[in-house]
């Protein structure tokens, strides 16, 4: 039977071809938004890593008329104190601009134990860094006092870095390089952090490293990082805004709250999906009209063959049943291409997702097709098996 019905389509492979296209695209664009949602949701479900709801960030820009290192550490030490010194700030410190859900990125190249490792994200923090963050230490230790007196080239690195270069070894006391930058060789790591997910829910954990900040820093600081007690109100948040502004004369000073800024990146994160997502909708209906009006106009074609089928006693099931046959099959030669095409992503590790990303949305995106043709075929079909042979073959 399926050797007469592939005959049958290929005879009519022209009038398929369109509709053969349109489930090939359709399957692409279905795999790319699983594909997508299903890391998106990988990577929710795992921790953020920070405890991000009461941390606010103050963004100013050095307006001090000195340049002195001794005069602007004596300075910023001071704005220091009395940011904590207020009666709703539990922890405070400096970080470099490029805080948690913030659009500011800076990488660099690493290379260490035979390997080199681009693109690790790079942040710098003082003291009370991991604290105000509400990060933990899985291996070494943190910066103190000492590390910033210290010439000694040291970094903290987080998970994912360390299992990218040192797999299951422990990587506190070795050390690594900074590309080509033979100022920052020989590097020892002190610590192992938890995986952040500064980018957002939906984004993973990347390879990261923290540096040390020291006194020179404060020259380019433009980032405070505060934890505030959960009853801190905007009260309280105009009197840390005078507090920096009386401070910093004609500085722009802006005060955000991390749970603001990671809804806004999320939105921002989940535009590509909605995209997808609308552009898949319009081609699963296109496909669904399509495959409505190829079975309708096969059955308005083949009414004397379906009479004549009927009147030598082929029954309403089986001539209904070849005809969602028939739309299967074509679906068929369309996800036979698509495959071939999807399997390719995992072989070449494109976009760098895990295999068993792209494995399970080809096998949902073929599921789902199969769903849609079999729905869009099982009306025509019963419309077909409903034909009388005698009205039939005297229309014919």
């Amino acid at each position: 039977m399926f050797k007469h019905l592939f005959k049958l389509i290929w005879n009519k492979k022209k009038q398929n071809s369109l509709l053969i296209v349109e489930i090939l695209l359709s399957f692409m664009v279905l795999f790319a938004v699983f594909a997508f949602g299903i890391n998106s949701y990988r990577n929710y479900v795992k921790p953020i890593g920070i405890n991000y709801e009461h941390v606010w960030v103050i963004n100013y820009n050095n307006s001090l008329k000195t340049q002195n290192s001794d005069s602007l550490t004596l300075f910023y030490e001071g704005l220091l104190r009395n940011i904590k010194a207020m009666p709703q700030v539990i922890d405070a410190g400096y970080s470099s601009s490029n805080v948690p859900f913030s659009t500011s990125h800076t990488n660099n190249t690493i290379s260490a134990n035979g390997k080199e490792v681009p693109s690790v994200n790079q942040f710098s923090g003082d003291i009370n860094y991991i604290n105000v963050l509400g990060a933990k230490m899985q291996a070494g230790r943190w910066y103190n006092k000492e590390d910033f007196a210290s010439k000694q080239n040291i970094t903290v690195i987080n998970n994912a870095l360390k299992e990218k270069i040192f797999g299951n070894t422990d990587a506190v006391g070795k050390y690594l390089n900074y590309g080509d930058d033979k100022t920052h060789s020989k590097t020892k790591i002190i610590g192992v952090l938890n995986d952040i997910k500064f980018n957002g829910d939906y984004q993973r954990a990347e390879v990261s490293m923290y540096n040390r900040l020291d006194t020179g820093a404060y020259h380019w600081l433009t980032s405070i990082l505060v934890k505030v007690d959960p009853k801190a109100d905007a009260a309280f948040e105009s009197r840390l805004y005078k507090l920096m502004a009386n401070a910093l004369k004609n500085s722009n000073i802006e005060l955000e709250h991390l749970p603001n800024k990671l809804v806004a990146y999320n939105k921002f994160t989940l535009v590509p999906l909605i995209v997808m997502s609308i552009v898949a909708a319009f081609l699963i209906i296109n496909v669904a009209l399509g495959i409505f009006g190829v079975l309708w106009y096969n059955i308005n074609k083949r009414r004397g063959e379906i009479g004549l089928r009927r009147a030598i006693g082929a029954s309403g099931n089986s001539v209904s049943s070849q005809l969602v046959a028939e739309a299967l099959i074509v679906a068929t030669f369309s996800l036979i291409i698509g495959a071939f095409f999807a399997v390719q992503f995992p072989l070449l590790n494109v976009f760098d997702l895990p295999a068993s990303v792209y494995l399970l949305a080809l096998a949902l995106a073929i599921l789902f097709i199969y769903i849609l043709v079999l729905i869009c075929s099982l009306y025509p079909g019963k419309q077909a098996a409903a034909i009388y042979p005698a009205v039939a073959l005297h229309e014919e």
